[in-house]
């Protein structure tokens, strides 16, 4: 190897178009920037304007919404614990939490918590600290013999009254709360 043969990997540099230089360079003459008026201007902003009519983007109906401090959960099957518990590296005796799951290699990093699946069977006895857990995945668990423990979500005294006032509201027109509703079911 020779120093005047040392050269960057093929596209690891890539060097920035020269615009306006010349026909034969395929940006010459206006430099990709059209024909002449207003697109020809910088500080152009016509991107959706329609000339007066109702923009597209405007007379379209607005779909859907962004959940407001929407959380982002690990989730984790029994199946994919019952093979970390086989290949030794969790131990079933121990308290299954968050941490232990990320030192054992069996996620990645701690998200907002953690969200027990029922897919899988589980065969040791374990106890498990979780966010959310479905009620397969609960089963499966005590089946085994182990628990499951839910972290508790802090609510505000001021959340609580809005929920109650609601439901309340909801009661008076006849129509059933969500909560009411859910363990019908």
């Amino acid at each position: 190897m020779r120093l005047n043969g040392i050269k960057d990997n093929a596209g690891a540099r890539k060097f920035r178009v020269r615009i306006g230089r010349g026909i034969g360079s395929g940006v010459g003459k206006q430099g990709g920037r059209g024909g002449k008026g207003q697109t020809a201007r910088s500080g152009v902003a016509i991107g959706g304007f329609e000339g007066g009519q109702m923009p597209l983007h405007r007379r379209l109906p607005k779909r859907g919404f962004n959940k407001w401090r929407q959380q982002s959960f690990n989730e984790i099957n029994i199946g994919a614990l019952q093979k970390a518990i086989d290949d030794k590296r969790i131990d079933a005796g121990k308290p299954i939490d968050n941490a232990s799951l990320i030192e054992a290699g069996v996620m990645r990093r701690a998200k907002d918590g953690i969200r027990l699946l029922g897919e899988g069977e589980l065969k040791s006895k374990v106890s498990i600290t979780v966010n959310h857990a479905t009620a397969k995945a609960k089963a499966a668990v005590e089946k085994a013999g182990g628990s499951v423990k839910l972290i508790e979500v802090k609510i505000l005294a001021a959340d609580v009254a809005k929920r109650e006032k609601s439901a309340a509201k909801k009661a008076a027109s006849g129509k059933k709360p969500v909560a009411a509703a859910k363990s019908e079911e």
